[in-house]
């Protein structure tokens, strides 16, 4: 199967998370990923991002993506959008609640980094009605009536509005940073994952400051941080190296290559050991890593599972 074929199946088969869970859907092909992100508004309405993310490992897949999206705007957004337009109908007929879709929009293009070049598709939509207001609180998930199943490489990432707080969450969330996020595997159950975000009243500080705990809490924060410079002063391991952009690329690439001969993921403990590098060093070049995209970090336990994307 070429690559425009499985793009466009791929992509719109992900796509199905809003109907009744397909046990048997196509695989993405391999070093491919997909990210749901939904970011929802104060007013239930969902602002959704798909991105689907593969590798281009030749010249010919290249020239196959570029045929591909060529074609997004004119063949692929119309049958994404009658797809989701669809998904919306079922939902809003399971939960008895008014809903609309708008706002479509598509595009493709190839990006380069230092794990080599990807075909990176883009799908975006606005859900008004996918959350359900009821006074201060806004509640996500019956919408998704069918389940919803991520693959390996697949992420969901759930944000919500300033001046809430979440007050369920089932199942738990995998990281909070930025918003809720799950990784796969991963099978969610019908109308999961099932939030509730509820308003905040008075600001904690406040709150707080009503009932005497600020002093505490400013106590607690001081303690931390003189142990926490104890530390870094008896343990030349935790103090931070000033390196040259040269070695910070050099490290870069020896993570990159480590991560590569162990499958695409480690725990950061083993990077620190295998490298034989300071802790601060490897835990700062892959803060780098994460924020440009090219590594996951996932939290198990007391230790980061790093994972390459």
């Amino acid at each position: 199967m070429d690559y425009v074929t499985r793009f466009s199946i791929v992509t719109l088969m992900a796509i199905l998370i809003c109907l009744p869970l397909i046990a048997d859907a196509a695989p993405a092909p391999p070093e491919s990923s997909i990210t749901y992100a939904i970011a929802i508004q104060e007013d239930g309405t969902a602002l959704w991002h798909v991105e689907y993310r593969t590798l281009l490992a030749s010249d010919d897949d290249v020239e196959m993506f570029d045929t591909y999206a060529n074609n997004v705007s004119s063949t692929y957004l119309p049958q994404f959008q009658d797809l989701m337009q669809h998904s919306a109908a079922q939902a809003a007929a399971a939960t008895s609640r008014p809903m609309e879709i708008a706002d479509f929009a598509g595009d493709a293009v190839i990006q380069t980094s230092p794990t080599g070049r990807y075909g990176v598709v883009f799908y975006s939509f606005s859900w008004r009605g996918f959350a359900k207001t009821t006074g201060n609180d806004l509640t996500m998930g019956d919408a998704l009536a069918g389940g919803l199943y991520l693959a390996k490489e697949n992420t969901l990432i759930v944000r919500y509005p300033s001046g809430y707080t979440v007050s369920v969450a089932e199942p738990a969330p995998d990281q909070l940073q930025d918003g809720l996020i799950w990784y796969g595997l991963r099978s969610f159950g019908a109308g999961e994952p099932h939030l509730v975000f509820e308003k905040s009243g008075l600001p904690l500080f406040w709150v707080l400051l009503g009932s005497g705990v600020v002093f505490f809490v400013i106590l607690g924060v001081i303690v931390i941080i003189s142990k926490k410079r104890s530390r870094e002063a008896d343990d030349p391991d935790e103090t931070a190296v000033q390196l040259s952009e040269t070695d910070i690329i050099s490290i870069e690439e020896k993570i990159i290559q480590l991560l590569k001969k162990t499958g695409g993921e480690q725990y950061q403990s083993e990077i620190v050991k295998n490298l034989g590098l300071p802790k601060s060093t490897v835990s700062a070049t892959l803060n780098d890593l994460h924020k440009r995209g090219i590594i996951q970090k996932i939290k198990k336990g007391r230790e980061n599972l790093i994972r390459l994307i």
